[in-house]
């Protein structure tokens, strides 16, 4: 039996990604973030040491979550960072298997790189997201980025309306948001999953790295709007 959304379990939880500057911390902070990343990967130009990372991270308040992003990292890299932020929400970003996952004894957050060519009339060869959320059945969310070089960060869009209609998973919506599009992101995608988070990255930024708190503020702005819009279509939930 499907559950109807209501106001309590309306809220689309937060991240902004890729904090390089303390300005920029601040500004998510301020605008109502619930988690800030930092990517700990040395070939992304928002790439920041896990020194730096904790630099940054001291300014959080409490309940507002540092995430580390890590990409085919090894697991004596993966410890050594967490010693500086030993708080923080760890997100595997590369081609890391559950095993590799868990092996650190973290709680972590999984992405899946969804393709963008994938077409409405074929099925053959779709990115199959309900066995992949079994597959990493232990991570605390799925995040949903588009398969772009580089991994993540590259503002491009995948069709959300070919993603299945039930997916029994926490899902953080990613890859191209911006405070144009995120409303319509989360009124498509929220109805097929437990909850839904967004990640924002390249969406609130004047260069890579560097954060407008302009933009931060109107995405905060647009997610709170499609969360009240939820409400109001009486959105039903997928069974679970």
């Amino acid at each position: 039996m499907n559950m109807l959304l209501t106001p309590a379990l309306h809220r689309t939880r937060i991240k902004i990604c890729g904090l390089t500057r303390e300005q920029d911390v601040d500004a998510a902070v301020a605008a109502g973030a619930d988690a800030v990343g930092f990517v700990l990967y040395a070939p992304s130009p928002r790439h920041v040491s896990a020194e730096r990372a904790a630099e940054l991270a001291s300014r959080l308040p409490p309940f507002v979550v540092p995430v580390l992003l890590f990409v085919n990292a090894s697991a004596t890299e993966i410890i050594a960072a967490c010693a500086h932020l030993p708080t923080a929400l760890l997100q595997f970003h590369g081609d890391e298997t559950p095993q590799a996952c868990l092996q650190v004894g973290r709680p972590f957050i999984r992405a899946a790189r969804i393709p963008l060519d994938e077409q409405p009339d074929s099925v053959e060869g779709r990115f199959d997201l309900v066995k992949y959320a079994q597959d990493f059945k232990e991570a605390q969310a799925i995040l949903l980025d588009a398969h772009v070089e580089g991994f993540g960060g590259g503002g491009k869009t995948f069709n959300w309306s070919l993603l299945p209609p039930s997916v029994n998973a926490h899902l953080v919506l990613s890859g191209g948001l911006t405070p144009a599009n995120v409303t319509d992101g989360i009124l498509q995608v929220r109805p097929r999953c437990k909850t839904l988070a967004v990640d924002v990255s390249s969406g609130v930024e004047i260069s890579k790295g560097i954060k407008s708190s302009e933009k931060i503020n109107q995405f905060v702005a647009a997610v709170r709007a499609a969360d009240e819009q939820l409400v109001k279509n009486h959105v039903r939930l997928p069974a679970t």
